[in-house]
């Protein structure tokens, strides 16, 4: 442990945020879940008021009533001049599951420090960086110029933002946050923590497939050659999304995609790792999507089909001879600007039912996401004015980057707010969201404190 570790775990920042990430958030499991998301919101509420800023839990009218949009979001708004700017910051409360449960070296809701780094869920994604962020604005309020600032803390974005989303259709919330700037951090900055500003992100879909076929699992010896065969069944229509040369195959999923300039593409070039980077940090060729395209325009500018599951028959440790009756797959389709979520979604819907396997049948449900992508324009004095604060922080500067992952709920508060957005986040490879271990490092929790002073501070001249 570094000397800057040791003096930082001793704050009253390490502490509030071991509090935090020690709340499993998991918005996917509302079942098990939903005591601690509440539990969380309150939390978040009574720091917020700590600051000085009113806060209160919000949730759709009638929501308890309709049994949905449970989830509350936190809503937070402090006045500090007349005239002055509004900045909006939004970030997520929820995190993903832990699971698999044993791949974890420590226990995934204590956070654990090793070396530098902080691991437990939600360290990085995004507990880590908005809390890191929110620590470096109560310190600019004791020390800054005048700004005005709301808060906007959803706990359902890991599953489809489904509470914000339907507050986001009454006038009188939209009204509330309304704002000049919409600041995120939740995304990554580049290699070695150099600073980067995020252009676009990429949309997206999630949705459950569902094959069936015979009315139970069944002896593979004697009905073997006789039964179709579910698990046989899915891999050959998962596999029918793509060509060999990796395109995708499904018809009408494409249509009306953006191109990218070549502004935008040389400079998203600029931004990542190389294919070795890339091979070392993955432990594989990056190989995946259409071959003759580059890693940026795989990464950012072109649409994906990726499958995140497959679940059929038995996995346990021996063998069962059956044929299984049922296969079911989780799929994410990451949509590019042009592409209409609706639309891609049901271009997905028809090619499975049109390559459904003889003797079965085939379900689409438990569709989210829905949100499209976006690109903002270079030219942007918002990002001119981040470039050199960003460069004030590290002498290397910012690169430009097009997010390959989504945040869906973005493109509806810059719509319904008016704000300008602004993408600034420091995570890295090595921090393993989504996944066992996952961690942020203390030299990147103290990087993000400290963009929060700048912009802060640069947003209020």
């Amino acid at each position: 442990m570094n000397a800057e570790t040791a003096e930082w775990l001793k704050s009253n920042d390490s502490k509030e945020y071991f509090e935090l990430l020690r709340i499993p958030t998991v918005s996917s499991q509302l079942t098990d879940h939903l005591r601690d998301l509440v539990s969380c919101a309150t939390w978040l509420r009574a720091w917020l008021r700590s600051i000085g800023a009113e806060a209160e839990l919000v949730l759709p009218q009638g929501a308890a009533a309709s049994g949905g949009c449970v989830v509350p979001v936190v809503f937070g708004e402090l006045k500090r001049a007349e005239g002055a700017p509004t900045v909006l910051v939004y970030g997520h409360y929820d995190v993903q599951p832990p699971d698999p449960i044993e791949k974890w070296a420590s226990n995934p809701f204590e956070p654990t420090v090793k070396g530098d780094r902080v691991y437990c869920r939600g360290a990085q994604d995004d507990k880590g960086q908005f809390f890191s962020f929110f620590c470096g604005l109560r310190e600019y309020l004791a020390n800054g110029k005048p700004i005005n600032l709301k808060f906007v803390l959803e706990g359902q974005e890991e599953c489809g933002s489904e509470t914000l989303f339907k507050l986001l259709e009454d006038r009188a919330f939209r009204q509330k946050i309304v704002a000049d700037t919409l600041l995120v951090c939740d995304t990554s900055a580049a290699a070695d923590l150099r600073p980067a500003i995020v252009a676009g992100l990429r949309g997206v879909n999630h949705f459950t497939v569902t094959l069936s076929a015979a009315n139970r699992d069944l002896h593979s010896g004697e009905y073997g050659g006789i039964a179709p065969n579910a698990a046989q069944g899915m891999a050959e229509l998962m596999a029918s999304l793509h060509n060999p040369d990796g395109s995708i195959a499904v018809s009408g999923f494409r249509d009306g995609i953006i191109a990218p300039t070549h502004e935008e593409l040389s400079a998203a070039e600029a931004g990542l790792m190389d294919a070795a980077g890339y091979a070392k940090d993955i432990g594989t060729e990056p190989c995946g999507g259409q071959r003759g395209k580059s890693i940026a325009q795989r990464n950012a500018f072109e649409p994906t089909i990726e499958v995140n599951g497959l679940h059929s028959g038995y996995g346990g440790p021996g063998s069962k001879t059956v044929i299984p009756c049922e296969a079911i797959a989780k799929l994410s389709t990451r949509l590019v600007p042009g592409q209409s979520p609706k639309l891609a979604y049901e271009a997905v819907k028809r090619h499975l039912k049109d390559h459904c396997p003889k003797g079965m049948s085939v379900e689409l449900g438990e569709l989210t996401g829905e949100a499209p992508g976006f690109r903002l324009p270079l030219s942007s004095p918002l990002f001119a004015l981040a470039a050199d604060l960003l460069r004030e922080i590290d002498s290397r500067g910012a690169v430009f980057q097009w997010d390959g992952a989504s945040i869906p709920v973005v493109s509806a508060l810059r719509e319904a707010t008016g704000a300008a957005p602004l993408l600034v986040g420091w995570g890295q490879s090595e921090d393993c969201i989504h996944s066992p271990n996952e961690s942020y490092s203390v030299r990147q929790f103290l990087r993000s404190r400290e963009w929060a002073m700048k912009i802060l501070g640069g947003l209020a001249e």
